[in-house]
């Protein structure tokens, strides 16, 4: 693919190593030269000086043969502009934004575009280490909003069933079971086993409630 990354800071510079790595062509764009100091010694794909908004620089970085674009700049107005831009004028397929600032999460969000806010997402993900750090998260999506947990079944819900499990709660929903190594997709009638695997989808809120209830600490 033909992968196109605006901002070279941190992440910018380790998302360009990582695709190149992926054996995607590479373009990074940034306005200071010194910004491509950060790429990794090994990154063969191209550089090129310049402000991410210029016609002429999005052209030589090839945004009218891109297949994806990257805004991850430092400054979240100048992330959802370049992203916009690529989106509505160069019709790139795939675009993603990257947010800093909270506070303008609804902004970039308010253009349609695919944002990643790696503030919100880390805070929340500290959190969830810090409060239940038995709950491991398997999948993230989104920012966060939605997660799948991996949660093991502890004795106290030992020949119960999933649909006994799973009724009182309205945000969770159960994905999959493992059992002695083999994965299925469980029903409401499931007899639960001490340390069966359960995959939950949850949001943050839902998992609190799940783990409260497994635990005991609300009735079933």
């Amino acid at each position: 693919m033909n992968l196109i990354v605006v901002g070279c800071g941190r992440v910018g510079a380790e998302l360009a190593f990582r695709l190149f790595k992926g054996g995607h062509h590479v373009t990074v764009v940034d306005s200071n030269r010194e910004s491509f100091n950060r790429l990794h010694p090994d990154f063969r794909g191209r550089t090129l000086e310049g402000e991410g908004l210029a016609e002429n620089v999005l052209d030589r970085a090839g945004i009218k043969e891109a297949d994806g674009l990257a805004a991850v700049t430092n400054s979240d107005t100048l992330n959802a502009v370049v992203a916009h831009t690529a989106r509505t004028y160069y019709h790139v397929p795939v675009v993603v934004a990257r947010n800093y600032d909270p506070n303008l999460r609804s902004v970039i969000e308010s253009f349609g575009l695919q944002t990643v806010s790696s503030t919100f997402w880390g805070a929340q993900r500290v959190e969830e280490l810090l409060i239940n750090p038995s709950q491991r998260v398997v999948f993230s999506a989104g920012n966060g909003e939605v997660e799948v947990y991996e949660i093991s079944i502890p004795e106290t819900w030992n020949g119960r069933t999933l649909g006994e499990l799973m009724a009182p709660l309205k945000l969770c929903h159960a994905v999959a079971l493992t059992r002695a190594g083999r994965s299925a997709l469980p029903a409401p009638e499931t007899v639960l086993q001490t340390g069966d695997m359960l995959n939950i989808s949850s949001t943050y809120d839902g998992i609190s409630e799940f783990t409260a209830l497994l635990a005991g600490k609300v009735e079933a």
